[in-house]
């Protein structure tokens, strides 16, 4: 493909498949497929989007040309080096400039969950780190084409329930504003990696399992602004708006850059089961198609991020942690949750989705980062606040 042609593809998109969904590709496993057998499946499926947690060149050389978009990231061990404008000019210069156009990179994450990070040291260079990354990008004209944003997870909340009571906890909020001011001078998303898995382990006696996994029940009304939720993850994605309208910024997109349900964990990790993790993603995927928007934003259709596209055997922690894949390292379906929908015309009726064979020859797991501090325990208040929007 030309430059001509692929510049000119950033102005007039045209890609099949769902255009807000997207799958994260990791490479935490010693028993993975090569890129180009993800390449191929990502394509077999219409998958149009896709994350991953490096910039790794072998990657990135095989989705040339390709119709998949790429987020890319910045590792968090770097952000000390690249708050220099200079370094991080090196690393724009060395890990995308070679690969872009024709490598349709749309996305660099700075860090990922630096907020919640135990290393709290790096707070303090993200926002530096974040800014460089975008000067960076400006020197060389490439700006205007990839969005400098960084994923967080949920436990940046201080209150996340109801959703209109969603607020930042006070020891970031100093960070917050500046990363905030950032996002809405740039127009870049706020990237949220939202796990209602989370929620339903850590108290499968207050939550409903139905309403963690988007089933159909009866779901919430928001006291407040009388919004009606029929499911956990819609409810995530707008404590985050209001908590960052608190600060004086209303405007800014909410996406989610990772969201799964494992599909086998630890005895005390409750309600990890492939039956679960069919229902989560089915239920997700088919919102997607219908190219939804949360409540609060329902003209406004949420970007979504699966994790993760394949199951990775290296990665530590809980059981949990290396079961979260669509598809298993020899390539089998890890369970049916329709993602051959996306292969097929655009009328097909969600209510008939099934995987067929031709997503089934599939490759083996990579690594990914997903986000592993543990949900914080839901609260009410009793205050309502202006929200700004």
């Amino acid at each position: 493909m030309s430059e001509k042609k692929d510049m000119e593809y950033w102005r007039n998109p045209s890609i099949q498949g769902v255009r807000s969904l997207g799958i994260n590709y990791g490479q935490v496993g010693d028993n993975l497929p090569p890129p180009d057998k993800v390449l191929d499946l990502l394509t077999s499926l219409k998958l149009t989007k896709a994350r991953i947690y490096d910039t790794n060149p072998q990657i990135l050389t095989t989705f040339a040309n390709s119709n998949i978009e790429l987020i890319v990231t910045v590792e968090n061990q770097m952000l000390p080096v690249i708050v220099d404008p200079q370094q991080a000019l090196q690393w724009v210069t060395t890990h995308i400039k070679p690969y872009f156009p024709a490598t349709k990179i749309t996305g660099i994450a700075v860090g990922n969950e630096i907020f919640t990070d135990d290393d709290t040291s790096l707070l303090g260079y993200l926002v530096p780190a974040i800014v460089s990354i975008h000067g960076a990008l400006a020197r060389i004209g490439l700006d205007k084409y990839i969005q400098v944003s960084t994923p967080n997870s949920l436990a940046v909340l201080e209150e996340s329930y109801p959703p209109s009571a969603g607020s930042f906890k006070g020891e970031v909020s100093s960070a917050m504003s500046q990363f905030l001011q950032f996002l809405s001078s740039t127009g870049s998303p706020f990237w949220i990696n939202a796990y209602p898995y989370f929620a339903y382990k850590d108290s499968p006696n207050k939550i409903s399992l139905d309403y963690a996994l988007c089933n159909k029940n009866p779901g919430m009304v928001d006291p407040y602004t009388k919004l009606h939720y029929d499911n956990m993850l819609y409810a995530q994605v707008d404590a985050v708006v209001y908590a960052m309208s608190r600060l004086g910024y209303g405007g800014i997109e909410v996406r989610v850059s990772e969201t799964g349900w494992p599909s086998k964990g630890d005895p005390d990790e409750v309600g990890a089961t492939v039956q679960n993790a069919a229902a989560y993603n089915r239920n997700l995927l088919r919102r997607q198609m219908s190219n939804e928007g949360t409540p609060l934003r329902p003209n406004t259709r949420l970007e979504v991020y699966l994790f993760a596209l394949f199951n990775e055997d290296l990665k530590p922690g809980p059981t949990s942690e290396r079961n979260y894949g669509l598809f298993q390292p020899d390539g089998t379906i890890a369970y049916n949750v329709g993602l051959s929908a996306l292969a097929t015309s655009s009328s097909t009726s969600p209510a008939s989705i099934s995987l067929t064979s031709s997503a089934t020859k599939v490759i083996k797991p990579q690594g990914l980062f997903y986000s592993n501090s543990p949900f914080k325990p839901i609260k009410f208040i009793n205050k309502l606040y202006s929200t700004g929007n």
